[in-house]
C-alpha cells in the first residue's frame, strides 16, 4: 500500500488583493529570478502579482481546480528517479498550500468530486502486492490532504474479512477477475456516480474501461466493472444523468486500430455496438461507435463534439498532407466535428498542426484553440521564414475573425509544445503556454494581444521568467 508524507499545512493569509487571478505553475528554478512553484497573475491587466510564488513541489506542472474555485491542485514530478511526485492542495482564498501527498509515482490525470471534497488521482506505475502489473488511483480528502483509499483490483485490504465478499473485480457479469491496470487518464461524471479509468499497456488492457462506484470507495471493497470492447479510449464525456457516455477511442494513434466516438451504457456496463442506431422522434437516442480518422483529444459544447488527432504514419510516410496550407510541413493532423445528438460528422478533414494534440479549449468570440506536442516544428534560418509550433485556432463562427475565414484554421508564428490553455471568462483574450512560455492571444484577431504593460513584449507578461507548464484561472 501506497502512503507517504500526507497530512495539512499551517495556512496563513498571503491574499494578493487581487479580484481575478490566474495560476501558473513553473517548473524550474533558474538563478535569483526565477524560483520554481505557482506563481499569481492580474487577469485583468496582464500583470504578475505582487507575491512571491506558492511553492508547490520541485517540478510543479499540470494542475487542477475544484469545482467550487475554492483549491487549486497541483502535481509536481518529472518521471526521473529524483522527482517529487508531490501533490499539492492550495487554498486559493489565502494563496497558500494548506496540504502535500507524496504519490507512488508519476500521475498524467487528476479529477475532482461535483462536491469538491474528494480528488481521485490515477497512477500507473503505482505497484499492487500480488500483481503482476502495476496501476491505482488515490482518493484522497482535500479538507485533510490525507489518502482515504486507494483504488485497485484486488483490493489493497491487508484483513480480508472471512468469509470473503461478493465479486468486486466484475468483467461485465464474469465474476472476480482479481486484475490490475495501469490507469492513466480518468473522467469524471457530471453527477460523481461514476469514474472512468482508461489504461496503457498491452491491447487486452487498454481496450478496457474501468467504470468505478465512488460511492463503494469508502468501503474495503470498491466496487470496479471492467467493460471490453474499446480501441485505447483516453477520454469520456457523460449525459446529463450519468447513464451514458461518450467514449473517445484513441485507435491508431495511441498503437490501436480505429479512432471512434463510441457510447457506453452506464445502467448495463456495456460498450455500443458497431455502427450506429438511432431511435426514431424529434429528440433521437443514438448509440454504437462512429469511425474517426483520428481522435486523441475532444471538446464538448452542446451537443457538438470537436475532436482532433493526428493519423499515425505508415511505413514512415504521414498519412495526413498539409492540404491547403502553405508550409514546409509534411504531415498534419485533423479536426473533425460530430453532432452527438445524431452521431453524424458534420464537417471533417479541417487541417491543423500535426503531433499528439492534448490540449483543447473554446475561447470568447466562438475561437477553438488546440494544442499538440512533438509535432513538426518549423524554425526560421533567417528572419522572415516560416515559424511553426504546436498551436491551431479554428474559427467556428460564420464570420471572419482577424485573417481567419469562417471555419478556417489560423497557426501562429509560435514555436514548442502546447502545455496550458485558459481562456480568460471576463475578457475576450487567452492565455496559453507553448515552449514553457506564456502567450496572450485575443479572441477578436487570433493574433499575440497587444499588452500595454509590457510594450516591448506584445503578447507576454512583463517580468514572468521561468519554463512554464500550465495556467488556471481561480476566481469566478
Amino acid at each position: 500500500m501506497w502512503l507517504s508524507c500526507g497530512g495539512s499545512s499551517s495556512s496563513t493569509s498571503k491574499t494578493s488583493g487581487l479580484a481575478y487571478r490566474a495560476f501558473i505553475s513553473n517548473n524550474v528554478t533558474s538563478g535569483s529570478s526565477s524560483f520554481a512553484g505557482v506563481y499569481i497573475l492580474n487577469a485583468l491587466n496582464d500583470t504578475r502579482g505582487p507575491l512571491a510564488p506558492i511553492s508547490a513541489g520541485n517540478t510543479p506542472g499540470i494542475m487542477v481546480v475544484t469545482p467550487n474555485i475554492a483549491q487549486t491542485l497541483v502535481f509536481s514530478g518529472n518521471g526521473t528517479p529524483f522527482s517529487d511526485n508531490q501533490f499539492t492542495i492550495i487554498n486559493n482564498a489565502t494563496e497558500s498550500a494548506t496540504g502535500h501527498v507524496g504519490l507512488p509515482g508519476m500521475t498524467y490525470s487528476f479529477v475532482v468530486s461535483p462536491d469538491s471534497s474528494t480528488a481521485y488521482v490515477a497512477v500507473p506505475t503505482g505497484a499492487v502486492t500480488g500483481q503482476p502489473s502495476p496501476g491505482v488511483i488515490g482518493v484522497i480528502d482535500l479538507r485533510s490532504a490525507g489518502v482515504t483509499a486507494v483504488i485497485s483490483c484486488p483490493p489493497l485490504n491487508p484483513n480480508p474479512p472471512n468469509p470473503p465478499p461478493p465479486p468486486v473485480c466484475v468483467t461485465q457479469g464474469q465474476g472476480d477477475q482479481g486484475i490490475n491496470q495501469p490507469y492513466r487518464f480518468l473522467s469524471m461524471g457530471n453527477t460523481g456516480t461514476r469514474i472512468l479509468a482508461f489504461s496503457q499497456g498491452a491491447n487486452s488492457v487498454a481496450d478496457t474501461i474501468a467504470v468505478i462506484t465512488p460511492s463503494s470507495v469508502a468501503t474495503d471493497y470498491p466496487v470496479i466493472t471492467f467493460v471490453p470492447g474499446f480501441d485505447h479510449p483516453v477520454a469520456a464525456f457523460f449525459n446529463s444523468d450519468d447513464t451514458a457516455a461518450y467514449v473517445l477511442n484513441c485507435g491508431a494513434e495511441c498503437g490501436g486500430q480505429q479512432a471512434s466516438i463510441q457510447t457506453l451504457d452506464l445502467t448495463t456496463n456495456t460498450a455500443g455496438p458497431a455502427g450506429v442506431v438511432c431511435t426514431p422522434g424529434g429528440n433521437p437516442s443514438c448509440i454504437g461507435t462512429l469511425n474517426l480518422t483520428a481522435g486523441s483529444v475532444a471538446l464538448v459544447n452542446g451537443s457538438t463534439m470537436y475532436i482532433a488527432g493526428t493519423p499515425p504514419p505508415i511505413g514512415g510516410v504521414p498519412q495526413q498532407p498539409c492540404t491547403g496550407e502553405t508550409t514546409a510541413a509534411q504531415s498534419c493532423g485533423l479536426l473533425t466535428i460530430v453532432d452527438l445528438s445524431t452521431m453524424t460528422v458534420t464537417n471533417s478533414g479541417i487541417v491543423i498542426t500535426d503531433g499528439y494534440h492534448n490540449q483543447i479549449a473554446l475561447a470568447a468570440n466562438g475561437q477553438l484553440f488546440i494544442g499538440a506536442s512533438t509535432c513538426t516544428e518549423i524554425v526560421a534560418a533567417v528572419p522572415g521564414d516560416e515559424v511553426r509550433g504546436c498551436l491551431s485556432i479554428y474559427n467556428t463562427l460564420t464570420t471572419t475573425v482577424g485573417a481567419v475565414a469562417p471555419g478556417g484554421v489560423a497557426i501562429p508564428n509560435e514555436n514548442g509544445d502546447v502545455t496550458g490553455i485558459q481562456p480568460i471568462g471576463r475578457r475576450q483574450v487567452v492565455y496559453l503556454v507553448q515552449g514553457g512560455s506564456l502567450y496572450i492571444y485575443d479572441a477578436t484577431s487570433d493574433a499575440l494581444e497587444y499588452n500595454p504593460s509590457n510594450p516591448n513584449n506584445p503578447g507576454e507578461v512583463n517580468g514572468l521568467i521561468g519554463y512554464f507548464i500550465d495556467i488556471k484561472i481561480v476566481d469566478f
